[in-house]
């Protein structure tokens, strides 16, 4: 798993890449908690295009940044889901809860 960030204004704008499951999920969530801290960071964006698999480990990183931001009045959004993502997204519930759009201008418009 790689993980790249970009901060736009407040926006953390997170890339994964390769696998979310449980073996990296606890480390994918103290970096993304640690640039949230140190940058003020209002929202998160999730790009997940180059994501492969996420099991409900990753499912429990997107909603636990969700429970974080919602706390202060920031929105988490993904982006880009392929289908087993998207899957997963369904069959979770996930998607009821957090913006999923199918680009970036898109998903900031809706902040």
């Amino acid at each position: 798993m790689d993980i790249n960030y970009k901060i736009d204004n407040r926006n953390l704008i997170v890339e994964l890449y390769g696998e979310l499951d449980h073996h990296i999920a606890s480390d994918v969530r103290e970096e993304i908690d640690m640039a949230i801290d140190k940058n003020s960071i209002k929202n998160v964006i999730f790009d997940l295009k180059n994501m492969n698999f996420m099991d409900s480990s990753g499912v429990g990183v997107i909603i636990g940044r969700y429970r974080k931001l919602s706390e202060t009045g920031g929105k988490v959004i993904a982006l880009n889901l392929n289908k087993h993502v998207q899957r997963i997204f369904d069959l979770s519930g996930i998607d009821k809860i957090i913006g999923i759009y199918n680009d970036y201008e898109e998903a900031i418009s809706s902040l």
